[in-house]
């Protein structure tokens, strides 16, 4: 299933849910686009995909500056998975494609 698309994901956080838009596009194995929430869009870079599985980084600076590594997987119309942000312990995030 390709991963190319919009995506709304919600990510359970120790703040509470946030959410997110996340715009992917594949070629070949690499995956790029951008990532918008919380007032902010960045480009999200360090992407790869490999046939259901993705992994992609972002930066936000809001509510603090940190990068998060997302690392999910794709079934249909859905993507699931874990976000890593510093210390913290890892986030599931759950969503879908636009």
């Amino acid at each position: 299933m390709s991963a190319d698309g919009t995506w709304e994901i919600t990510i359970q956080t120790p703040m509470g849910a946030q959410t997110s838009t996340v715009e992917l596009t594949t070629d070949g194995g690499a995956l790029t686009g951008s990532q918008s929430g919380n007032g902010e869009t960045g480009a999200i870079y360090d992407g790869s995909v490999d046939g259901d599985t993705v992994t992609w980084k972002a930066d936000v600076t809001k509510p603090f500056a940190l990068s998060i590594t997302f690392s999910g997987t794709i079934d249909g119309d859905a993507i699931s998975g874990k976000a890593q942000a510093g210390a913290f312990p890892p986030m599931p995030f759950t969503g879908s494609r636009s």
